[in-house]
């Protein structure tokens, strides 16, 4: 009797859990339409998903591609592997895994992403970094990002400048535009 009640309790854990959980074989919603939902732009992942997991009592998600995808946004290059964690909120996504970000020679894990009325901020921890919404409107392709046929949203072939100096972080050489979150002291 008491095995028999354990086993049915465990059934109904797993059915109350799996319902929690939505996958997309089986919802019509695509990840970029769940993005929408949270307040972020589709363009904050790049076109490919091949499934998705998402515990909406809990917010963690993972995202599936087939393989690795690197793509540049201004004067960087971000790359998603083949699977993506975290946990996503209205307008956060935290607890990132398995996106990083390169500056200059370092690839930096994104362990968040904010949105802030109209503009994105990437952190990586001890730093962070802006980016307006509009440079996520579209679904970027891996390999060329958002301008795969040579040229910019508005037909121009030269890309917009985009700063490249540089400021010192501990040890480490990071874009001016990533900026510290924190008051450092030199002792």
């Amino acid at each position: 009797m008491m095995k028999s009640s354990i086993i049915f309790l465990s059934i109904l854990i797993y059915l109350t859990l799996s319902h929690a959980l939505i996958q997309n074989e089986n919802s019509s919603e695509s990840v970029y339409e769940i993005l929408k939902q949270y307040d972020f732009p589709v363009g904050i992942l790049p076109q490919g998903a091949t499934g998705y997991e998402l515990n909406k009592n809990t917010g963690k998600f993972t995202v599936y591609f087939d393989d690795t995808c690197i793509f540049p946004i201004k004067s960087y290059d971000l790359k998603y592997k083949s699977t993506i964690k975290g946990v996503i909120s209205k307008g956060k996504l935290s607890k990132l895994k398995g996106v990083t970000v390169k500056v200059e020679l370092l690839w930096l894990k994104i362990v968040e992403v904010t949105r802030h009325d109209d503009y994105l901020q990437f952190s990586v921890g001890i730093a962070y970094a802006k980016f307006g919404i509009d440079n996520f409107l579209e679904i970027p392709q891996c390999g060329c990002g958002f301008d795969c046929n040579g040229l910019s949203k508005d037909g121009d072939t030269t890309h917009k400048s985009y700063s490249l100096s540089l400021v010192e972080i501990g040890s480490y050489r990071v874009h001016k535009d990533f900026l510290m979150h924190h008051n450092r002291t030199r002792g």
